[in-house]
């Protein structure tokens, strides 16, 4: 099979790396981006190869399969032409700003038969496979994502900017529903939103503790688990994990055993697009397909309901 020809919408600070891995995936053809600033688009493919194109419409038209990578106010009016089209898409985080948008474009993609992804890239994180693979029927979730002020993603507020990433994980690890939400959300740079905490309980009878900030002075990515005879800390940012087993020793008596992995060098955009262009070529189901994304999204809603006292 021929390599898959992809474009890039939005080549700004995350959309630039976009355009960077599908230069080097094997499977892949980078024909060209665009971007509303034509300079930014020309320093872009000069740099990765394809051309800039004038608008998303045009590259479309070169293209099977696009990245859009703009700010979340415009998701919607550029992903929805290019399903009803038939192009494969994948739209960044988080996938709407409202619910009925994201429900039209899972319909668009349903009615064309176009691949749907929704750019949660956590989940392609090494240290979130070994979190999948041993944290079985957790009980109690701590989270903290915290960074620094950055002037991008500010038409939305941190629980769509940054907490819904570890929403969308909580969501695959455990798949029943919130039975109560509580949170609490304070504006401190901007006039949204900048730092947020929620606890969730779930049918389950999993609780969830979560914080996302954007105002902190350390960058933090920490998810840690924690079930019945294990403990799972695991460090999104250095794509690192630790897991404390509680086992029997050799004397009798209950002993804590430690494994702890590593993969510093597996980048999670690479996976996450490779995935993505491996979904498209074999007619696969994606690994976040727009349901996914919309129930995160759904969740992150919520949430922002309860900040606001509704």
């Amino acid at each position: 099979m021929s390599r898959l020809r992809v474009g890039v919408v939005g080549v700004g600070a995350l959309g630039q790396h976009h355009a960077r891995v599908y230069a080097e995936l094997p499977d892949a053809e980078l024909v060209g981006v665009t971007d509303l600033d034509a300079a930014r688009a020309a320093e872009i493919a000069g740099q990765h190869g394809g051309r800039a194109f004038e608008s998303a419409e045009a590259l479309a038209e070169a293209v099977d399969a696009v990245s859009v990578a703009v700010p979340t106010v415009d998701h919607h009016r550029l992903a929805q032409p290019l399903l009803r089209a038939g192009k494969h898409v994948l739209l960044e985080k988080p996938m709407t700003v409202s619910l009925a948008e994201a429900d039209d474009l899972i319909a668009a993609a349903a009615a064309s038969g176009a691949v749907l992804q929704v750019g949660h890239v956590e989940r392609f994180n090494p240290a979130m496979d070994v979190v999948r693979a041993v944290a079985r029927a957790p009980r109690f979730i701590e989270v903290h994502r915290l960074g620094s002020f950055s002037p991008r993603s500010l038409d939305i507020d941190v629980v769509l900017d940054l907490m819904i990433h570890d929403l969308d994980i909580l969501l695959a690890l455990d798949g029943s529903p919130t039975v109560q939400v509580d949170a609490v959300g304070v504006p401190v740079l901007t006039s949204k939103v900048d730092i947020a905490n929620a606890r969730l309980r779930f049918e389950s009878g999993l609780i969830a503790n979560v914080t996302a900030s954007r105002v902190s002075a350390e960058r933090v990515r920490k998810f840690r688990v924690f079930a019945e005879r294990l403990y799972v800390s695991a460090d999104f940012a250095a794509r690192e994990t630790q897991v404390y087993r509680l086992v029997p020793g050799a004397s009798g008596r209950p002993e804590i055993a430690m494994d702890r992995t590593s993969a510093p060098d597996e980048e999670p955009l690479r996976r996450q697009l490779a995935a993505f262009v491996a979904a498209v070529r074999e007619r696969a189901t994606p690994v976040v397909t727009g349901a996914d994304g919309r129930r995160a999204l759904a969740l992150a809603h919520e949430i922002v309901g309860k900040m606001a006292g509704a």
